[in-house]
């Protein structure tokens, strides 16, 4: 290795913004290759731009939590961050500082967003709407997925792999421009922070192809399905002992701090969870064994190995943060004993 080798890392963190934040990143170069996040320094930037801070005093730190080879980039590393305060604590738009550790929490998100192309959603015409929902799912074709969306999700799966995280699969959804990724992890923090790189790279890759992406869960008012961000979930008690006493103590755990679970899961919802459109209505609690229009739907492997296994809380909307599902997600589960 030649001594003036040179690194980039990109820096990725969450900015101050309501309801939800937005990514904001910006690179540092270095002489030495980081092995783990251990390697990396602490790093500072203007929070008065990003709603983190006034102008008379707007530092804030950027202190690095997950390390990610970044293959777009000759020597590149994502570095995932969260925000503090000068004098070391928690900025209050951190919200990963409130989710509890949990190596046992196994975690599948699914993804989903529209493309968007010239402020409308990918293949919708300047006015008015393509053709009805019914061919667009799962679809292949040019006239249901086009060409470019295509060409942006194989590519993401690429360079999501080469980063380390664990994409699972990805599809066209049921609206025209929209489609899906899912993300699975053990861990409670480390599903969050791969989630929001996952992102983060899909964002990136976006720009290239002129596209941008949409995360927010209605763009598209009328009879078309909104986004979610379904979040399938299992602990080691699930997995190993399970039950229908248990279950049953956790689904009134679940009814019981429905409207926590709300606030936690993504701005506008009520405009996604109206009953329509395979979700339950807001102000409801339901589940159900396969029942896609319930607030929690319990697959029918749970039922078949006695109570045992993963659950599905279909609420979660597309632009939720990860670190308030899951933070919330996790409170309720430890309530039950």
């Amino acid at each position: 290795m030649s001594s003036d080798k040179k690194f980039k890392l990109e820096y990725v963190w969450l900015d101050g913004y309501l309801p939800e934040p937005n990514l904001r990143s910006k690179t540092k170069i270095v002489d030495k290759e980081p092995k783990t996040v251990a390697d990396l320094a602490l790093w500072g930037f203007d929070g008065s731009s990003t709603q983190q801070a006034e102008g008379k005093s707007s530092d804030c730190i950027l202190k690095p939590v997950a390390l990610y080879p970044d293959s777009t980039r000759i020597n590149g590393f994502l570095v995932m961050c969260e925000v503090m305060l000068p004098n070391g604590e928690p900025h209050p738009s951190n919200f990963r500082t409130t989710v509890d550790e949990s190596a046992d929490l196994w975690i599948g998100f699914e993804q989903e967003y529209f493309f968007y192309e010239d402020g409308r959603p990918l293949g919708f015409p300047e006015s008015g709407y393509p053709a009805p929902q019914g061919p667009y799912y799962t679809a292949v074709g040019y006239k249901n997925v086009g060409d470019i969306a295509r060409q942006v999700v194989e590519e993401h799966i690429d360079i999501t792999l080469d980063a380390g995280i664990n994409i699972e699969g990805i599809n066209a959804e049921v609206a025209k421009g929209q489609w899906e990724f899912q993300i699975f992890a053990k861990g409670s923090k480390k599903v969050c922070d791969d989630m929001w790189i996952a992102r983060y790279l899909l964002m990136r890759l976006a720009e290239k192809y002129g596209l941008d992406i949409e995360l927010y869960c209605k763009p598209i008012k009328g009879d078309w399905n909104g986004s979610g961000m379904h979040t399938n979930f299992s602990t080691d008690r699930l997995r190993d002992q399970g039950g229908k006493e248990y279950f049953d103590k956790l689904m009134a755990a679940f009814d019981k701090y429905r409207d926590e679970h709300i606030a936690a899961y993504g701005p506008d919802n009520h405009l996604r969870l109206t009953g329509l459109h395979e979700t339950q209505s807001i102000d409801k609690f339901s589940y159900g064994v396969a029942d896609r229009g319930a607030s929690i739907r319990i697959p029918h492997s749970f039922m078949n190995a006695g109570y045992k296994g993963y659950m599905e809380d279909r609420r979660p909307n597309s632009q939720a943060d990860p670190y308030k599902i899951i933070s919330r997600l996790l409170k309720t589960i430890n309530s039950v004993s």
